[in-house]
């Protein structure tokens, strides 16, 4: 693990990409590195999807590597926008479950349960596993989308109150 460097990988990257769409020899830019370790983050890009590298084969037996290119993701990955991934793709959004599990303490907290009771529902949360969790999630949004009009309307509310 010690070989893989972001600080590396992007420099690779942002070299590959002045050059794209053509390959570039970038064995004398990095040559201060190991072959090892600038083998290691090229492979680790590649594996990504962010470059591409291969061999040629000579002859019968003979094989050349060849020089690196950056791939139409790798140049989508360093641009500022996501370049057209972010057009194109699907957009997924994580969330731990930890983050999920503060959101729902806090409404039970700001509920108008009896102490004892917001206690219990706070001790059942913390110890649910992740996949329960989910679960949990799934069914406050099915309830949610079941309030549209009343999301809607606080969605508008929370908009006009915004400046501009």
């Amino acid at each position: 693990m010690k070989q893989l460097d972001r600080s590396i990988q992007l420099d690779l990257l942002t070299a590959l990409a002045e050059h794209y769409p053509n390959r570039y020899g970038i064995w004398k830019q990095f040559g201060h590195l190991s072959e090892q370790r600038i083998d290691a983050n090229l492979a680790y890009l590649e594996e990504h999807g962010l470059l591409e590298t291969g061999e040629m084969v000579i002859g019968r037996t003979a094989t050349m590597r060849l020089e690196p290119k950056i791939t139409a993701a790798g140049m989508d990955f360093l641009a500022d926008d996501g370049g057209l991934s972010a057009i194109l793709g699907v957009v997924t959004i994580k969330i731990h479950d930890d983050t999920i599990k503060s959101l729902v303490e806090g409404k039970i907290l700001d509920s108008d349960l009896p102490p004892p009771e917001k206690q219990r529902y706070l001790d059942q949360l913390r110890e649910l596993p992740a996949e329960t969790t989910k679960h949990l999630v799934l069914k406050l949004v099915d309830l949610g989308l079941e309030k549209g009009p009343a999301a809607i309307a606080a969605i508008g509310t929370f908009l006009s109150r915004l400046p501009g």
